[in-house]
């Protein structure tokens, strides 16, 4: 099979309106504007409004993606969507992004692998266009997390936010632009971070709902060490796959997790802090929806140019990780 390139031609990104500042939190919850920012490095984050749920974002966010690449809703012929908060068990988000869009001629469907959604998603939408089953690819992160986040847990409500990104693949020639290496992984686990009721094993019940089992749950210490060894691993596993160096990356997009996480892990890999491409600071992490964002915010300031070496990381409950690395 001869593979044809593939280039993200379009990117868009769609946050909440209501913003919620530390101090916002810290009205509610035994913490401080200090604490958050030294412990996660954000400042503040963007929350649903009460009627809003994961397509919302969604939708606005593919539509800004098509309107950058120049495509037609009936150019599109794949529509993936990364979220572990869809607007209900079923249909997909995959499908109302198509019919509120209009794409007639787009077969979809949604992944749900937590914050490494996105990842995965736009490998698997890569694949799609390299081996020329689709033309134009639209691929999003989407989520609501705080339908899943306990207001109350110190640990997570700082943390998680919501809103969504996309972006379109298209074919390119391959010695210009082009998925040139990736990785992935999983070590099966339910307990380190998990959302343990709501599924078959444990369907929602009131004894599970006073229980808190609805909401996720997180072990920050495993956590914590977890995603930062898997961090510097992706990096430069990935890099030895394309045979490049870590520091021949112009641009690292990570999973906006935690900035102490990302800190730790960079210094492991010998990268300078710079390369990453950061916006924890005003949006939180966003699950499946982060690395989408933050990829439309640096194309947005700017951060990519042609040849460049784009390295986009993520890893999260399964416990599973994945990186994609671009020629851009």
């Amino acid at each position: 099979m001869n593979l044809t390139g593939v280039r993200i031609t379009g990117t868009g990104s769609c946050l909440p309106e209501r913003v919620v500042t530390n101090d916002m939190l810290s009205e509610t919850l035994d913490t401080s504007n200090e604490w958050i920012l030294s412990w996660t490095g954000i400042s503040e984050r963007r929350f649903a409004g009460p009627d809003e749920a994961t397509s919302d974002f969604a939708i606005p966010a593919a539509r800004r993606a098509l309107e950058a690449a120049g495509k037609k809703p009936e150019d599109v012929d794949m529509v993936l969507c990364a979220t572990m908060t869809p607007d209900m068990m079923m249909p997909t988000v995959a499908s109302l992004v198509q019919r509120e869009l209009g794409l007639v001629n787009a077969g979809g469907y949604d992944i749900n692998s937590a914050c490494t959604g996105f990842v995965q998603t736009i490998t698997a939408g890569s694949n799609y266009i390299r081996s020329g089953l689709s033309k134009c690819c639209l691929v999003i992160g989407a989520e609501t997390m705080t339908r899943i986040i306990d207001p109350n847990d110190r640990s997570t409500a700082v943390i998680f936010a919501d809103g969504a990104g996309a972006a379109v693949l298209e074919p390119a020639d391959p010695e210009e632009s082009d998925l040139i290496a990736m990785s992935a992984g999983l070590k099966g686990d339910d307990e380190v971070l998990v959302v343990k009721a709501g599924g078959s094993r444990y369907p929602i019940t009131p004894e599970r709902i006073a229980a808190g089992e609805h909401y996720v749950l997180m072990r920050g210490r495993e956590t914590f060490r977890f995603a930062v060894k898997t961090f510097a691993r992706l990096i430069t596993e990935t890099c030895e796959k394309a045979g490049v160096a870590p520091t021949d990356l112009a641009v690292v997009v990570p999973h906006q997790v935690n900035m102490r996480i990302i800190e730790a892990a960079v210094e492991r890999t010998g990268i300078v802090k710079e390369t990453c491409f950061l916006n924890i600071a005003t949006v939180g992490n966003t699950s499946a929806a982060s690395v989408a964002i933050a990829l439309d915010h640096a194309v947005a300031a700017g951060r990519m140019k042609r040849g460049d070496l784009v390295l986009f990381v993520a890893f999260g409950g399964g416990l599973s990780w994945a990186s994609a690395l671009f020629r851009w």
